[in-house]
């Protein structure tokens, strides 16, 4: 049965495509299976180099978790953040930027993805230059082990900067349904 009483059609369940774990199955939900697909079966990684569904909380006006879709590491460094969203992908990219800047505590992730699942965008996060656009700029195995090679990990550490990194994803990250409120799960 599809349940239309939120703000996405739930068409019911499916497994994850990396974890196996069991997800709402929804549009989104579908793109971000086709992601994960694409990064393993044509670009190459292995699925033990990604990580779905990192989260980061922040609690300034709202409380806000914010959730990154997918994060590669390359040789046991995080390499890249990718970001979905429906839409246009100029609204993605502060809050991209912002996640992959603090969501490892030991360095600054070097590169940011953001995609609408029909597009994509490449950004270096020390400055957030758009690099390369269209879905052929998500590297491949092989690019991305020689991005590995020329990125630096520099700590992320000053305050006042990690505190705006996090002020943006409580911005940018809420989610406000059609009816102007915050999301929530319905109870089971």
């Amino acid at each position: 049965m599809v349940d239309t009483s939120g703000h996405h059609i739930v068409y019911g369940e499916l497994q994850d495509f990396l974890t196996g774990a069991t997800l709402q199955d929804t549009d989104d939900e579908r793109t971000r299976q086709e992601l994960a697909r694409l990064l393993v079966e044509r670009l190459g990684y292995a699925k033990e180099e990604l990580e779905p569904r990192l989260t980061i909380v922040t609690d300034y006006d709202h409380h806000v978790v914010t959730t990154i879709e997918l994060t590669v590491s390359i040789e046991g460094k995080r390499l890249f953040i990718l970001r979905y969203g429906p839409g246009s992908l100029v609204t993605r990219e502060k809050a991209a930027l912002a996640a992959a800047r603090i969501l490892e505590p030991a360095y600054r992730i070097p590169l940011a993805i953001v995609t609408n699942g029909r597009d994509a965008e490449l950004l270096e996060t020390e400055h957030g230059k758009v690099l390369a656009t269209g879905m052929d700029c998500i590297p491949t195995r092989a690019q991305a082990e020689q991005l590995r090679k020329e990125y630096s990990f520099e700590p992320f550490a000053d305050p006042q900067k990690r505190d705006q990194a996090l002020r943006i994803l409580n911005v940018f990250d809420l989610e406000v349904c059609c009816m102007g409120s915050g999301c929530t799960p319905k109870p089971e």
